[in-house]
């Protein structure tokens, strides 16, 4: 989960960009006195890369494990609770509506809880609670408790179906990044909401961001981000994790899960990312990025495998999920 829409947020087979669970990552370029987070502290993480096909990527995307199955390994990532010999152990799988808290742990093949990870991208673990409609977005950081089990405050907007994501490498000898995936449920009545239109530009607290470039299914592309404030270009983008943005994308039916990480490059306006898509289909990206010491989440719908990812035309505008579509928004600390 080298920490860290290395489409581096989940191309021979498709591995080769996410490897083997199709996440895919690859680092934004060298990234020296990050700027502290209003959320908490991101700054430590060691500079990110970029491979030749966006990735050494997260748990769960090159860095298969060699228990998998054949089956296993060709799946995206997210899509198991186990896998390799490890389980995403929810112990809070209901939570309220509202603020609550959520409890896990990853627990290997004899049922014990995992206490060691290796540390990527300034974290141990990465935490991602979706919706199944994908409306709402929340990339969390839990805190690890002696006994490996993992805390971490969330804000669920609404009742309905939701999964979490677990995004870690587990620090035993050999072992490989894994990514994780296992449904919460929070009580009470629940309409889904339909997806927002496919748009090349998304509003975020004052900023706009524009996508421009293609995510195609089996074959890597570049995802270009452009992120302005007032109509003038962002050129003093903040470190967050280690990079000047992080993207993650979730496919709209199974939720597969793609983590990405931003190509070399300067801290903005623009911000690139190479993915390749496991399957045609569409597509919702969340990317976060960190200006004048906050972390905000522009999201977006695209299609693999039609074309430009943005169609259709340009001057369209999709407001932000938490602005008026949904609720992308979302960093929080245990």
């Amino acid at each position: 989960m080298n920490t860290g829409v290395k489409i581096t947020a989940y191309a021979a087979a498709l591995a080769a960009t996410f490897g083997a669970a199709y996440g895919v990552g690859a680092g934004v370029g060298p990234v020296e006195e990050p700027k502290k987070a209003e959320h908490g502290d991101h700054a430590a993480a060691p500079t990110p890369t970029r491979s030749a096909a966006a990735g050494d990527g997260h748990a769960g995307h090159e860095e298969g494990t060699a228990t998998d199955t054949p089956a296993a390994a060709n799946l995206p990532g997210g899509l198991q609770v186990s896998d390799g010999g490890y389980t995403l152990a929810l112990e809070t799988p209901t939570p309220a509506t509202g603020k609550s808290v959520l409890k896990f742990s990853i627990k290997d093949a004899a049922g014990r809880k995992v206490t060691a990870f290796t540390t990527e991208h300034g974290k141990e673990l990465h935490f991602i609670v979706a919706s199944r409609d994908l409306g709402t977005f929340r990339h969390l950081h839990p805190v690890k408790a002696a006994d490996g089990t993992w805390t971490t405050p969330v804000d669920l907007p609404a009742a309905g179906a939701y999964k979490a994501f677990a995004d870690f490498k587990p620090a035993a000898p050999g072992a490989k990044g894994i990514t994780l995936g296992a449904d919460l449920s929070v009580p009470g009545a629940y309409a889904p909401k339909p997806m927002p239109a496919v748009a090349p530009t998304a509003n975020v607290d004052g900023y706009q961001v524009r996508l421009g470039g293609t995510l195609d299914p089996g074959k890597a592309g570049e995802l270009k981000l452009t992120v302005t404030k007032a109509g003038k270009p962002v050129t003093d983008l903040e470190p967050y994790l280690g990079a000047y943005g992080h993207l993650v994308a979730l496919r709209d039916g199974d939720l597969a899960y793609l983590h990405v990480h931003p190509n070399e490059g300067g801290p903005g306006p623009d911000v690139s990312f190479t993915a390749t898509a496991p399957s045609a289909g569409t597509y919702r990206l969340f990317l976060d990025f960190q200006h004048e010491g906050k972390v905000r989440t522009a999201a977006f719908t695209v299609t693999a495998g039609a074309g430009k990812a943005t169609d259709p035309a340009p001057e369209a505008t999709v407001p932000a999920a938490g602005e008026t579509t949904g609720d992308a928004g979302g960093h929080t600390h245990g």
